[in-house]
């Protein structure tokens, strides 16, 4: 989604198009790494030196609202977003929170043998893999 589909959705909506907001919708799908609500506003205080981490929660769950990214919350202390709202599996290493996304073509068809075979017309859909990534094989967790 472009910048004047962005400001045409918020308008929509009822609500503001700010450079803060436009700035962390712009950041996030730059993004594959899935960042925390505290990683964003660690990276824009530097360009937006008035941006609060109030600012990027508020914007976030504004993001999540219009569809725009999924929460994954893991525990309470470890939420991470995601931008991509494409059927994809989030893997996630279980030592140091990796995440990243998997597609593939055969994930589709079998999603829709899945929904077809519930009955259902699903509102959205989340899949979490844990593993352990190459990096973190034979680490010891401190």
């Amino acid at each position: 989604m472009d910048d004047q589909e962005l400001f045409a959705l918020f308008r929509r909506n009822g609500y503001k198009v700010t450079t803060q907001r436009l700035a962390i919708y712009n950041f996030l799908i730059s993004r594959e790494d899935h960042p925390s609500a505290d990683q964003i506003y660690q990276v824009l205080k530097n360009d937006y030196p008035t941006i609060s981490l109030g600012t990027v929660y508020k914007t976030l769950d504004l993001l999540e609202e219009l569809s725009l990214v999924q929460k994954l919350g893991f525990t309470e202390d470890r939420v991470r977003y995601d931008p991509d709202m494409k059927l994809h599996i989030n893997m996630v290493c279980i030592k140091c929170g990796k995440i990243y996304d998997y597609k593939t073509e055969n994930l589709k068809e079998l999603w829709n043998v899945i929904i077809s075979d519930i009955g259902i017309k699903p509102k959205g859909q989340r899949i979490d893999i844990y593993y352990e990534c190459d990096d973190c094989k034979g680490k010891k967790i401190k």
